[in-house]
């Protein structure tokens, strides 16, 4: 898979983003995405699950994860792709920049790609966003996009310890 916008191509995770994506986890601002610091452990069979599901291309399973790289440099600078939510029963974007790459807009370039490639890629008319109240960046990235805001609830996400707080956006076709 391929999308190129303006400043980015985003494609499929190739073995060689392990290093990358495991030098962004480095500074623990990705913790909340499940790349921790010590995901360097674990990076080599993420990738390999990464790349078997993005083969399998079902949004209705667990996860496609894609690479975002900077066109001009070929530099790997996060990830964008889309969850299956068992407990919530819907598909929900996912996206990480590392925090080197940060405010310069990359994630609503990304975002907004990836949410039209899938709603022109798949039969799927919703997909929706679980974001951190306290993640202010990234649910104004949500908002930019086109994300609606449905509701606010304790909710505990995959790599939460206890339930928090959480804003639940939405986007239809």
């Amino acid at each position: 898979m391929e999308i190129e916008t303006q400043r980015l191509l985003i494609r499929d995770i190739k073995k060689e983003d392990e290093i990358p994506f495991v030098k962004m986890a480095a500074d623990g601002s990705l913790n909340d995405c499940g790349f921790d610091r010590d995901c360097g452990n674990w990076m080599t069979k993420w990738i390999d699950e990464a790349r078997a599901l993005a083969f399998r291309d079902n949004p209705n399973t667990e996860y496609l994860a894609y690479t975002i790289t900077l066109k001009a440099e070929a530099m790997v600078i996060g990830s964008v792709g889309c969850s299956y939510y068992e407990d919530l029963q819907k598909t929900g974007i996912t996206y990480f920049i590392g925090a080197q790459y940060r405010d310069n807009g990359y994630a609503v370039e990304a975002v907004q790609a990836y949410t039209d490639y899938f709603f022109n890629h798949y039969h799927i008319k919703k997909m929706i966003a679980t974001v951190r109240n306290e993640n202010i960046p990234s649910w104004k990235v949500i908002e930019k996009v086109g994300f609606i805001l449905s509701e606010k609830r304790m909710y505990k996400d995959l790599n939460d310890d206890e339930e928090k707080l959480y804003r639940f956006y939405e986007i239809t076709k």
